[in-house]
């Protein structure tokens, strides 16, 4: 079962779905489902919405038996804020925390079994926003990217430095003609063909194939970002934080032909508490968003993480 729901963050309607498990059809959406249950809050990828990645994970967790709660972060999808497509990494994280904060709210959810799911940048975003939210009881992501460090050093992390140079020299000029009255100056985050993404390799093409064709193109995904994104991104870093998540399970799904799989790797190493990491075997950064298979495999072992993390619940959704 399906719920359209809106929260506040930091003074924006967010647009959420909540999904319920095994809620008979027409019954309220505030009461408890069995109980309260563990509930799952998971964020969507830069440049995505909660129909997308996001919402195929929060369904999969319901069917398993946790409340799971996909939402569209602020400025983007049916979420406020403008400009549109903004990519702020501390609003990100304030995003994850008012959803965690709805969901205490929720009849349906027990307020002290509450686990997050960060997807590409949202794994960034949810690890530090549970390394500073205690009510954060468990953090999982799949294919998880930093996107500070995407930006600086490329996907694969060997970009030249001096490109990120140029990208702040960029940002700059934009703020300077968004002040004399140009408006929001904005860039395209994907080729305008398949022949022009195919030439960028594997992973850029697999990233236009996701949000530019009918594999899993959605309206409400910008497809580009405003400048002013690129030096908020600059200085921030999910790996610093890491540290402070403690001994707090954390799990991290990445696949073995994701180029992106070294920040996974990274943030596993700064962990200090207890941590798993599982590698989907042939999988590549973007097949964790919607490849059937693979996406089987995440799911069973977010399943199991998040039952044995919030076990005090576990009784609801072992049947």
């Amino acid at each position: 079962m399906r719920n359209d729901i809106t929260f506040q963050s930091n003074g924006l309607k967010i647009a959420g779905h909540l999904y319920l498990p095994d809620a008979p059809a027409g019954s309220p959406t505030n009461v408890p489902v069995d109980g309260p249950r563990p509930a799952v809050v998971v964020g969507h990828p830069g440049t995505g919405v909660k129909e997308q990645t996001a919402g195929l994970y929060a369904r999969r967790l319901a069917e398993n038996g946790f409340v799971a709660l996909a939402f569209d972060a602020a400025y983007q999808g049916e979420s406020e804020g403008l400009p549109r497509g903004l990519e702020d990494p501390a609003q990100r994280v304030e995003d994850l925390k008012a959803a965690v904060s709805f969901l205490t709210a929720r009849g349906e959810v027990d307020p002290e079994r509450i686990g997050v799911l960060g997807i590409c940048a949202s794994g960034g975003y949810a690890l530090t926003a549970t390394a500073t939210d205690h009510r954060i009881k468990a953090v999982g992501t799949v294919s998880a990217m930093d996107i500070a460090r995407q930006f600086r050093l490329g996907a694969d992390g060997t970009q030249d430095p001096a490109v990120f140079q140029g990208l702040l020299d960029a940002a700059a000029a934009a703020r300077t003609a968004e002040a004399r009255g140009a408006g929001t100056q904005s860039f395209p985050l994907f080729p305008d063909s398949e022949e022009a993404a195919r030439a960028g390799g594997r992973h850029n093409f697999e990233g236009w194939e996701y949000y530019c064709t009918a594999r899993g193109a959605h309206p409400r995904s910008t497809k580009v970002l405003p400048w002013s994104s690129v030096d908020r991104i600059g200085t921030y870093d999910a790996s610093q934080s890491v540290p402070l998540i403690g001994q707090r399970p954390l799990i991290m799904v990445a696949g073995t032909e994701a180029v992106t799989s070294w920040v996974s790797v990274d943030a596993f190493q700064r962990a200090t508490g207890p941590k798993q990491t599982v590698w989907v075997d042939g999988a590549t950064h973007v097949d964790l968003y919607d490849v059937e298979k693979y996406v089987e495999t995440a799911v069973e072992a977010l399943t199991g993480f998040y039952r044995a993390s919030l076990a005090e619940t576990a009784k609801h959704i072992e049947g």
